[in-house]
């Protein structure tokens, strides 16, 4: 029975053959298997001479087996190889990779054109004080900006306010509004002229499709001698141009108010409809945008800074990086900026190999 069986294994040309002769020997209703239940019926000593017999014909199956299914698929691997080839010139496949957030790739398209109008990039933080961020600007204890109802106040400067203890020049009492205290806090650091760009995050109480708590804005200011409203013009048209990669831009200003900028202009740029969607340029637009305000630097500004109006003049501006983003990549709801879903950031991101460069482009 063992030789027979053994002859059976090492006949078995696949894997399929190899497990029908497993099967007909060693499963359940098996020859072997049959064979083991007998031995519940036996006599002591009947037991002693079988036993051994039928245990030894089992382990001789099994190692064959065994042996017969490594040979077998030793041999299937080995046509396999033979059979397949693979081609190790082709690209592999892409591994999963972030991506960089429109916000973050804007800013640093904004750095890169206004690093080649020679400006710098200046920081500063992001909970303010009351002089900082209002009274050195200009902005009067019942300008609305001050209210409750429009700025993040801090607990404890509104407590140091009510107990008369707060002094509003290093009591830090709010989240900034604005970037325009990093302007403050520069013109106070160094000396003229300066020529600073402040990016970075602000807060208001705001929540709508083009309005969120935080959001991320941008300030330019110049200060030095000689300076006027013909240069702030220049400098917009040159931004405006570079960061849109168009030259039929067209700027218009509109006289407006701030208190911390006077004269104060907004800057509408004009717009084409294309299928129905607002396209920043066009030699003869269709509509106007709104999208920064600016002006001169007021002489009250410059005077708190401690310096003299009537030997310095300057110009400053400032714009909602988000804004300009959905402007630039068509998005049309701000929420989606700060949700963090990943197939939107998938959709608007940009690779982190395409740094903006004024050669290759700053939308790279």
């Amino acid at each position: 029975m063992r030789d027979h069986m053994l002859t059976a294994i090492a006949a078995a040309s696949g894997l399929d053959a190899l497990d029908a002769c497993r099967v007909e020997a060693l499963g359940k209703q098996g020859t072997i298997t049959a064979l083991l239940k007998t031995l519940g019926k036996m006599t002591p000593d009947e037991r002693l001479v079988q036993g051994p017999l039928i245990q030894g014909l089992r382990e001789a199956v099994a190692n064959g087996i065994a042996e017969r299914k490594a040979t077998l698929e030793r041999a299937a691997l080995d046509a396999r190889l033979a059979s397949e080839t693979l081609d190790m010139t082709l690209p592999a496949d892409a591994t999963p990779a972030g991506t960089i957030h429109p916000v973050s790739q804007v800013m640093d398209e904004l750095a890169e054109i206004f690093a080649d109008l020679g400006f710098a990039v200046a920081t500063g933080p992001e909970i303010e004080t009351d002089w900082h961020n209002f009274t050195a600007l200009n902005i009067p204890e019942t300008h609305p900006a001050r209210a409750m109802h429009d700025t993040f106040y801090l607990q404890q400067g509104i407590d140091a306010k009510t107990a008369g203890t707060a002094d509003e020049k290093t009591t830090f009492s709010l989240l900034r509004t604005h970037t325009s205290p990093v302007q403050i806090r520069t013109m106070l650091s160094q000396k003229p002229p300066i020529r600073i760009i402040a990016p970075g995050r602000t807060y208001r109480s705001d929540s709508d499709a083009t309005h969120t708590p935080m959001f991320h804005q941008v300030e330019g200011l110049v200060i030095d001698k000689g300076i006027t409203l013909g240069h702030l013009k220049w400098t917009l048209e040159t931004f405006v141009k570079a960061f849109f990669e168009r030259d039929d831009i067209v700027l218009r200003l509109r006289p407006s108010y701030f208190p911390f900028t006077e004269p104060s202009v907004e800057i509408d740029v004009g717009y084409t409809l294309v299928k129905g969607k607002r396209v920043v340029g066009g030699a003869e637009p269709d509509g106007w945008l709104e999208i920064l305000g600016s002006g001169m630097v007021h002489r009250k500004v410059i005077e708190a800074c401690g310096l003299d109006p009537d030997e310095w003049q300057g110009f400053a501006f400032g714009c909602g990086i988000d804004r300009l983003a959905m402007l630039k990549y068509g998005m049309d709801d701000l929420r989606p900026f700060f949700d963090g879903d990943i197939r939107w950031l998938k959709h608007y991101g940009f690779s982190s190999l395409d740094v903006p460069t004024l050669s290759g482009g700053v939308c790279a």
